[in-house]
């Protein structure tokens, strides 16, 4: 048998690859492109493995979307798509497994070491508790992490649709933009990159100001470079709505194991971040508000959790 399994990190806008040794649990040869509207994945997968020169026989498919039991995988942010039969027919595969992205990310946070996290606030994690993950990027993942006879166990879902409470006058007239826009809005509506661009372009209504096309990266230079007002205020509604909901999350399962925060985007103004209003409004919950002021909140800051805990999932699927 092969020592190397492939695993995937499929995300709206990057897929990653790698090898992952199934003997020292180290990954290798990560590569990671841009996914374009007419990529189709089995096509990916097949460039890549040419490419490393490898035969593997297992492989473990992390993707934001919805994991159902049918045979047919389709991604929500993307049009990317594949069959598992497929898959296992044409690679030759002896097991695949096809798990959430935070799925994936959930399971690599036991082996994170204190290198891979910055810690926002908070005190110290109670692995008897249940343990949240989330993070923007694309889309809004979310995901749990609860220890049942010593063994962790994700709990998946698509926590990233549900609604996102405003609680000021303020806040309510940022929702009615996107209320304008898109009918129903979803918390990934505020926190994702296309969720930066959405406040922004809500706040500029707000001033009577005109509509500008621009990119998450550009809104957030400006933010930190304080050059732009309002690029300022949408950084700080960003974190702040990342604060409301992490702590909903920290509620919903009393997470006094941590809530750990992944995604692309937060790693990229981490010292703003902790400035930030996040943790304000992450503690703000009335009456809880002294049960979540002790969870502690970790940005995750490994370059590959998402890699890395579909290689430990698939890993623990062999036992």
């Amino acid at each position: 048998m092969s020592k190397y399994a492939l695993v995937t990190d499929i995300g709206g806008t990057n897929a990653r690859f790698a090898l992952y040794n199934l003997d020292s649990n180290e990954l290798s040869a990560i590569t990671k492109i841009l996914i374009s509207k007419d990529d189709v994945l089995l096509n990916l997968i097949k460039t890549y493995l040419t490419s490393q020169s490898v035969t593997i026989e297992m492989a473990c498919i992390a993707i934001a979307c919805p994991i159902n039991e049918g045979d047919l995988i389709e991604m929500t942010n993307n049009n990317l798509s594949f069959s598992r039969s497929e898959l296992i027919r044409e690679l030759n595969l002896t097991k695949l497994e096809v798990i959430n992205d935070f799925t994936a990310v959930s399971y690599s946070i036991p082996r994170l070491s204190s290198d891979d996290v910055v810690k926002v606030g908070g005190g110290e994690a109670n692995l008897n508790y249940p343990i949240a993950i989330y993070g923007a990027g694309t889309g809004l993942g979310v995901s749990h992490l609860i220890k049942l006879n010593e063994h962790w166990l994700s709990l998946s879902g698509e926590g990233g649709h549900t609604e996102l409470p405003m609680i000021n006058e303020e806040e309510d007239r940022i929702l009615q933009q996107l209320r304008n826009k898109f009918g129903r809005v979803s918390s990934e509506r505020f926190l994702s990159g296309n969720g930066i661009v959405n406040i922004y372009q809500a706040l500029l209504q707000i001033n009577n100001q005109p509509i500008e096309d621009i990119t998450p990266d550009i809104i957030v230079n400006k933010a930190l470079s304080n050059s732009c007002p309002i690029c300022l205020a949408t950084l700080n509604y960003f974190c702040t709505f990342m604060g409301r909901f992490g702590g909903n999350l920290a509620l919903t399962l009393n997470t006094q194991g941590g809530v750990y925060i992944a995604g692309g985007i937060v790693p990229r103004f981490i010292e703003f971040f902790k400035s930030s209003p996040f943790r304000e409004a992450f503690e703000h919950k009335g009456r809880m508000s002294f049960l979540v002021k002790k969870i502690p909140v970790y940005i995750i800051t490994h370059n590959d959790p998402g890699l890395f805990g579909a290689g430990i999932y698939l890993q623990n699927s062999l036992k």
